[in-house]
């Protein structure tokens, strides 16, 4: 019998994660899926972001999301307890998707112990928990170890955002009709955030400028807390290129980097949506 491996780490597509660090850290990957009509693709693996979005464009249907079936993290899960002593896997939270439930069900059925997380949000922060708890593993942290740290991070993740669509969020579910009503026929933007891994909405505003002030000022009485953020965006790169020079000039002991929303929040956000991640230190 071959030694085992000490960690894998397992999580999903929504959490964007580059495919170098992806092959190089034992990381798996479970994608979830885009539904245009009667075509169904994998996130990540038979579209990517960029091909979304235009296809997003030319829609008439707006599309749906599906959850990985319990079947997939069964086969890995089987797989990985041949080869691994132990399991992590965070996924996007267990209020939006079934995925987090998929796995522990899974995990069940394949006998193999997975510490499983729920990491209350998607998108960067998901990610950046992954590439926290490599990094410890890295540092010679103890599974224990890595396992105690995690678990702090999702009450400290934060998602602050300007949704694209309206019609997109409440049709998801991830909005109330009421609230997408009122923003509508007032013409209003509105910014949500994540609450215990639920997506509600924080305020109305009027225009776009009066967005970005408000976003803003929102990461200004944040900034103390953080050391790292992502300006999260669906398919508008130039502006939150844009805002991560001002925000890099305005904060120079902040690292910030661009994060775009792949396809499945993409999908309940829509075209446009921009804001803020991170996780408080």
């Amino acid at each position: 019998m071959t030694n085992k491996h000490e960690i894998a780490w397992v999580t999903d597509s929504t959490a964007t994660l580059p495919e170098d660090f992806i092959k190089n850290n034992h990381v798996y990957v479970v994608p979830l899926s885009i539904l245009f009509g009667e075509e169904s693709y994998l996130e990540g693996v038979d579209i990517t972001a960029e091909d979304f979005y235009q296809k997003l464009s030319a829609s008439k249907v707006l599309p749906k999301t599906s959850q990985p079936a319990i079947g997939d993290f069964v086969e890995i899960y089987k797989e990985l307890k041949t080869k691994y002593k132990h399991a992590i896997a965070i996924h996007a939270s267990s209020a939006l998707t079934g995925t987090y439930q998929a796995s522990v069900a899974a995990s069940s059925i394949a006998e193999f112990d997975v510490e499983i997380i729920d990491s209350k949000i998607g998108s960067y922060p998901l990610g950046k928990m992954v590439y926290t708890g490599v990094e410890l593993q890295k540092q010679g942290k103890s599974y224990q170890e890595i396992i105690d740290h995690l678990r702090t991070l999702p009450d400290k993740a934060r998602l602050v955002m300007s949704p694209g669509s309206l019609e997109q969020l409440q049709k998801g579910g991830r909005l109330s009709a009421t609230q997408a009503l009122i923003g509508g026929l007032l013409k209003m933007k509105l910014i949500v955030q994540f609450d215990d891994g639920k997506v509600v909405l924080a305020e109305k505003i009027r225009t776009d400028r009066k967005v970005k002030e408000r976003l803003y000022q929102i990461f200004e009485a944040a900034s103390p807390l953080i050391e790292e953020a992502s300006i999260i965006h669906a398919n508008i790169q130039e502006t939150a290129d844009e805002w991560r020079k001002e925000l890099q000039t305005k904060y120079p002991h902040i690292t910030f980097t661009t994060t775009m929303f792949s396809p499945v929040p993409g999908t309940h956000t829509g075209q446009g949506t921009i804001g803020f991640a991170w996780i408080n230190k």
